[in-house]
């Protein structure tokens, strides 16, 4: 698929990235529903490749899927059937949080600049998104801090994929982060199973976020959970007195010495890394950190490589 010229959100599509992007693909693992002939297991049985059962033959039925070796053993008539393949429908929650805005010193640099985790962040849904489409499958993307602040349904096409872009580029962070319920909200809008990708920072209470994805699982959604942090927020390499900012509160911010603070810090942060990474384990979703200081497109073929071989 190519789009014509260079505007919006089209900036988003470094030809650099989609060149090693453009050699895989995204499959789903488990059955999804769709609405075209497509690459991945469907739930209703159809006529592709792969056998699932016999049932006897009736009236109507097309002779060219007689079993004709089971007739010989048994002198009766048997339809082999096979699992069908769809395309799958999948949506990008984008987080847009205040949070999302936080840069560091270590992160990887596009044209020369440090990207946030929010940059970071849209450049993965972007390229997410041109990969999905670009294989016949649909897309939908949700951004989201408190509240909803974008919903665009799931389609397959080069004009939605142009507003897909456009939307992710224009798209500025807002205010604190309301996981459980954005969560919960979208596991009931979107009705037919497909693929969920979450693309954020996770910061809120891990026990109510752990309820919402499970919320996804419920519904029987598969879900790729891509949790994208900075360097520095994983080692806390500060090593002198610095004015620490609230990105979600405007104005609140406390003068700290890291050096006091660090062993209790990572324990947490490994703590609450550990339990989401654990109850994903136990929901069969897909775990993937995403640290900024790895470009882009490094951890995203990183991850669908893996993907594609059974290690994910």
């Amino acid at each position: 698929m190519t789009l014509e010229g260079n505007q919006g959100g089209q900036r988003l599509l470094r030809p650099d990235s989609l060149g090693n992007l453009s050699r895989l693909e995204f499959i789903a693992r488990g059955v999804v529903e769709g609405f075209i002939t497509g690459r991945h297991q469907s739930p209703y049985k159809g006529t592709s490749i792969e056998f699932a059962e016999h049932r006897q033959y009736v009236s109507g039925d097309d002779l060219r899927n007689l079993d004709w070796r089971v007739f010989g053993k048994s002198d009766r008539y048997y339809i082999k059937q096979y699992k069908e393949e769809t395309n799958l429908r999948s949506t990008i929650l984008l987080d847009a949080s205040g949070s999302m805005n936080y840069v560091g010193e270590r992160a990887a640099k596009i044209d020369g600049q440090m990207v946030s985790k929010f940059e970071y962040s849209k450049y993965l849904a972007a390229a997410l998104s041109y990969l999905l489409v670009n294989q016949q499958d649909a897309v939908g993307l949700v951004s989201f801090d408190t509240e909803i602040r974008d919903y665009i349904p799931a389609r397959s096409n080069a004009r939605h994929l142009r507003v897909l872009l456009n939307t992710i580029d224009e798209l500025q962070t807002g205010a604190e982060t309301e996981l459980a319920g954005i969560f919960d909200d979208i596991a009931e809008r979107v009705h037919r199973r497909g693929l969920v990708v979450v693309i954020s920072d996770l910061f809120g209470d891990p026990t109510s976020l752990i309820k919402s994805l499970y919320h996804f699982r419920y519904r029987r959604h598969e879900v790729v959970l891509m949790h994208v942090m900075a360097d520095e927020e994983l080692t806390f390499p500060f090593d002198k007195w610095s004015d620490f900012r609230d990105l979600e509160n405007p104005g609140s911010h406390e003068e700290l010495d890291p050096v006091t603070l660090r062993a209790e810090y990572l324990d947490r942060v490994r703590g609450f890394i550990s339990q989401i990474e654990v109850a994903c384990g136990q929901m069969e979703i897909d775990y993937v950190p995403m640290n900024t200081r790895v470009p882009f497109e490094v951890a995203l073929s990183g991850f669908l490589a893996s993907r594609r071989n059974g290690q994910k």
